[in-house]
């Protein structure tokens, strides 16, 4: 495709972007009002699923066995005989809320500029001047669900040639690492006793729980420093005059790399049964069976979607490193195929995601701004990949020497 006929393109996009801003700042604020958890996001998939296919991408429900998943697809030109189907490039969008807190991530910028950027080049283009396609890829239950793996393991992403997407943050970064993550369960088994009349009959679970905590105070200066262990205690007991037979937490367990995540599971372990023996109780480890990956790099892709966010005047701003990171299911897909997931500034500086203050930043008019700019960075950023071969092939190229 000309250079020119490209820029072309970009230009009706972006200005298509903008005259959908007002009905995507609309189902934002829609799913901003009516946060959906992991796996029932049934009104947000419905929304951004129905404006897609209002503005000409050919609309796929329920994909990969999930009923809250969808798949809009853009087609390209005929590539010719021989040449095969063309690429395919991805944009995600994810949609879930967090409990109690809503949408503290901010998932419903991340959707609508998933969505924004597929709604916008179906409207502009219709038909893409080029082979190949682009796919909006609705990914549910990012918190806690791990939904990007299980459309990965459904084959969703089988074809796909690189994906994408945007995320909300305190400032626009093109490329911020993320943890991996491995989530355990810690039960503890007691004997329960009257806490007043017979305390010497029982053994106490809450003992060993608190014990447990203690533990892992102690361990984390030891370990690595960008490693991270914090959990909740999910059952405490039943009532203060009972000896606690049972308690559980949950736990996440973080690292930069999936050897540290194991080792950082191994010393929790210990923690455990050391304190399951030092208050006479058995102890119960379960480990999710999905480890979230780290985020894999990839800076050719990254430096696309930095230029564009140059070409909207989109400013991106260093990264003090005072913040840490967290974890994504993103990383899953980050190691499967070449992936960026850059941060878009939808709140001021200091704001921390999962937070109540950065909830309401994102249905202010700088999560709309931001929006507005991660629709179209992602439009211009999978045009690139189609339109220039070579740039599809050098992100290919750069995920293959880090393999591994």
């Amino acid at each position: 495709m000309a250079a020119e006929t490209l820029d072309q393109a970009k230009t009706k996009v972006a200005e298509a972007v903008d005259r959908l801003a007002d009905d995507l700042e609309k189902i934002s604020h829609q799913i901003h009002g009516n946060p959906e958890l992991c796996f029932k996001e049934e009104k947000a998939a419905g929304w951004l699923s129905d404006f897609l296919e209002k503005q000409g991408a050919r609309v796929e429900r329920g994909v990969g066995g999930l009923p809250t998943a969808f798949r809009a697809t853009i087609e390209g030109i005929d590539a010719g005989e021989g040449s095969g189907p063309g690429p395919t490039v991805a944009i995600m969008a994810e949609y879930d809320a967090l409990p109690n807190i809503g949408h503290a991530c901010g998932h419903n910028v991340i959707a609508t500029a998933g969505a924004g950027a597929g709604a916008a080049i179906a409207l502009a283009l219709g038909k893409l001047p080029f082979a190949g396609r682009i796919q909006v890829i609705g990914t549910p239950a990012e918190e806690g669900g791990a939904g990007k793996v299980r459309l990965m393991e459904a084959g969703v992403f089988k074809d796909v040639d690189a994906a994408m997407m945007i995320h909300g943050r305190c400032g626009t970064q093109v490329w911020r690492p993320s943890l991996g993550i491995i989530k355990v369960t810690c039960e503890f088994f007691g004997r329960a006793s009257h806490a007043s009349s017979w305390p010497w009959r029982g053994v106490n679970a809450l003992n060993a729980m608190i014990q447990l905590f203690v533990s892992l105070d102690l361990m984390r200066q030891q370990i690595k420093p960008d490693a991270r262990v914090h959990g909740i205690i999910t059952k405490g007991g039943d009532q203060a005059n009972i000896i606690p037979e049972h308690t559980s937490a949950e736990f996440y367990l973080r690292a930069p790399t999936k050897d540290y995540c194991k080792e950082l599971l191994r010393r929790f372990e210990g923690c455990a049964q050391g304190a399951a023996t030092a208050t006479g109780c058995t102890a119960k480890v379960t480990a999710d069976a999905t480890i979230h990956d780290p985020l894999k790099a990839n800076f050719t892709m990254a430096e696309l979607f930095g230029k564009n966010l140059e070409r909207i005047d989109f400013p991106v701003d260093p990264d003090d490193g005072l913040a840490g990171y967290g974890s994504t299911d993103c990383g899953n897909v980050s190691q499967a195929i070449p992936t960026i997931h850059p941060y878009i500034r939808i709140s001021p500086d200091g704001i921390p995601g999962h937070s109540r203050e950065f909830a309401e930043w994102a249905k202010s008019p700088l999560a709309r701004t931001g929006m507005v700019a991660g629709a179209k960075a992602l439009a211009l950023t999978a045009l690139d990949l189609l339109a220039k071969p070579d740039e599809l092939k050098k992100a290919k190229e750069e995920f293959a020497k880090t393999q591994g």
